[in-house]
């Protein structure tokens, strides 16, 4: 610890790394505080073994194991449940804490199943559309794109192991009769739009605590969101139970990225606007979803007759993406020439003339990554 500094520890949330969740704000802080940031497991930079028992209360001892004297705290999420811990275990260490977007309890075991199940079978890569819509509201997309895609990459990065080991340890806390316990100054900070730590569960904290009157959390809405909040906001169908639609979109996603990759699906959704996210579902859940995962045609079929309408329609942008996939799909150079050729004559000269154009290009540049 700098001397006469005071100590500020932060702390992440699940499925990000401490510097793409603290970061930029570690940056503004640095000249008044001694800033220590910490990662969960398997998460940034750790990668070190992931217990499968892992408790928020480990991850507590670990702070104040690597910490000396007493210190301030921030924390997001589970970040701030690690926070709840610390004013539980040493309130004569911590000073004072801010409780981001988090709750003495989040979710319940069925939520908690679903996470696990997902991860198990797809992993935390298959998380990143749905994270996006609970993470960032509405207009930070298109703020902050650049941010939003670090916190997605960080997600899409995070292992698998680490990620469930998490998931156990948040689906077994729960310390809401313990709140009176706490004594030390909070600031419960919750997110207007946030589907899965509302302002309720913030507020359940700042009027739980010990000697304390009630207080009401403090809302953060980001600029340009109050008109649309009075007018009513619903949540997305597929953040309540899972269905046969919830499924679909699944299948959808897993199917996209393995035919387009993670690269190019990330930047879709992380480039999705109010305008245009529904249609990006639409997308995923129908061509993909309901289509591509059809089990009469194998994927290098599918991939034949995709750029042939593409050709056909004059379809230039998802001609290249699609010479991509079907490279990724299993197609030889020579395949796709004949799929080409056979276009010459049944599309047209001069659409078959651009197909190559553009194959001519995008087979250099695989060429060149490779």
């Amino acid at each position: 610890m700098t001397t006469g500094v005071t100590t500020l520890v932060l702390g992440p949330s699940l499925g990000t790394s401490a510097d793409a969740c603290w970061g930029a704000c570690a940056a503004l802080l640095r000249d008044d505080f001694d800033v220590r940031l910490w990662e969960l497991p398997g998460h940034g930079t750790d990668r070190g073994p992931s217990p499968a028992d892992l408790t928020i209360a480990d991850l507590a001892a670990t702070i104040l194991d690597s910490v000396d004297g007493p210190f301030l705290y921030a924390g997001d999420s589970v970040g701030g449940q690690v926070g709840l811990q610390l004013l539980l275990d040493a309130p004569d260490r911590v000073a004072g804490a801010v409780l981001c977007c988090t709750g003495a309890r989040i979710g319940d075991a069925e939520i908690w199943r679903d996470r696990v199940a997902q991860v198990r079978a797809s992993g935390t890569a298959s998380l990143v559309t749905a994270s996006a819509q609970r993470w960032f509201a509405p207009g930070f997309l298109e703020r902050e794109p650049e941010r939003a895609s670090a916190l997605l990459h960080a997600l899409r990065e995070a292992s698998d192991d680490g990620y469930l080991a998490v998931c156990g340890a948040l689906a077994a806390y729960d310390v809401r009769d313990r709140l009176g316990e706490i004594t030390a100054p909070v600031v419960a900070l919750a997110g207007a739009d946030d589907p899965v730590c509302p302002p309720d569960l913030l507020r359940e904290i700042a009027e739980g605590r010990a000697a304390r009157p009630p207080r009401r959390p403090r809302r953060h809405r980001p600029p340009g969101t109050r008109r649309a909040a009075r007018r009513g906001r619903h949540h997305h169908p597929r953040t309540g139970p899972r269905g046969k639609r919830m499924t679909r979109y699944d299948d959808g996603m897993t199917v996209r990225r393995e035919v387009l990759g993670d690269e190019h699906v990330d930047r879709a959704t992380a480039a999705a606007t109010e305008l245009t996210r529904d249609f990006q579902e639409l997308i995923t859940e129908y061509a993909w979803g309901t289509i591509w995962t059809r089990p009469g045609l194998d994927r290098r079929s599918r991939s034949l007759i995709t750029l042939t309408a593409l050709v056909a329609r004059g379809h230039h942008e998802e001609l290249a993406l699609h010479l991509r996939a079907a490279l990724r799909n299993g197609l030889t150079v020579d395949e796709i020439k004949e799929t080409l050729l056979q276009t010459a004559i049944y599309c047209g000269v001069p659409d078959a003339n651009t197909a190559f154009r553009i194959a001519q290009s995008v087979l250099a540049e695989e060429r060149t990554d490779g």
